[in-house]
């Protein structure tokens, strides 16, 4: 069962049949996100597939709370020994607002102190100081940095790692606290082991 998540503007929750035409324009048809988030560019809504998408466990849709529309997504995979990698996109007409920082640090918050996993890392492509500062905000340090760990777009990328343990006091883990303000959170989080589902995503 996929987890409904709520922060103060955000929902978090399962991919739907309706989000396609969000998803293609917030995600699929940006080439602005698609700079730095792996993922099959469409050209138009009637060549987008949006079925692997839709029935892939390890996806979730962030939406805003004041109607519902998907504005980005968040992944996690290789699910192993109590820990597991996230990722994370949002359409670029709502960059710079601090979405990505809610949905993140409340998604973190879920993983380590609500699923009870140990650790939770992310990558992102080395020089996107955007995503870097949202990862800093949600807690996440320097974990490590691997050079030309893929080819993305004909480019041979290097990904730097950065990572959160489960501490203690909840409380301690991010030092923004309105971030977490008022959220609450349902249901269970479907945890799929195994490099085999992880998702084409990457931030």
């Amino acid at each position: 069962m996929t987890p409904a998540l709520e922060t103060e503007r955000l929902l978090i929750d399962a991919i739907r049949e309706s989000d396609r035409e969000d998803y293609f324009r917030c995600i699929s048809h940006d080439r602005k996100v698609l700079e730095t988030f792996i993922c099959r560019y469409a050209e138009t809504l009637d060549d987008f597939d949006f079925s692997s998408y839709l029935n892939n466990d390890g996806l979730l849709a962030v939406r805003l709370r004041e109607n519902g529309r998907l504005i980005g997504i968040l992944v996690f995979f290789d699910v192993k020994d109590g820990s597991c990698e996230i990722g994370y996109g949002f359409g670029s007409e709502y960059w710079n607002r601090g979405y990505a920082t809610e949905a993140v640090g409340r998604f973190i918050d879920y993983l380590l102190y609500e699923k009870g996993l140990r650790s939770v890392c992310a990558s992102f492509f080395t020089g996107n100081e955007a995503s870097r500062r949202v990862m800093e905000k949600c807690g996440m340090t320097f974990s490590r940095f691997s050079e030309k760990e893929l080819t993305y777009l004909g480019v041979e990328r290097d990904l730097t790692y950065y990572s959160i343990e489960r501490k203690r006091d909840r409380d301690m883990h991010r030092g923004d606290e309105a971030v977490r303000g008022g959220a609450r959170s349902f249901g269970e989080l479907p945890i799929v082991p195994g490099r085999e589902n992880r998702p084409e995503n990457k931030n």
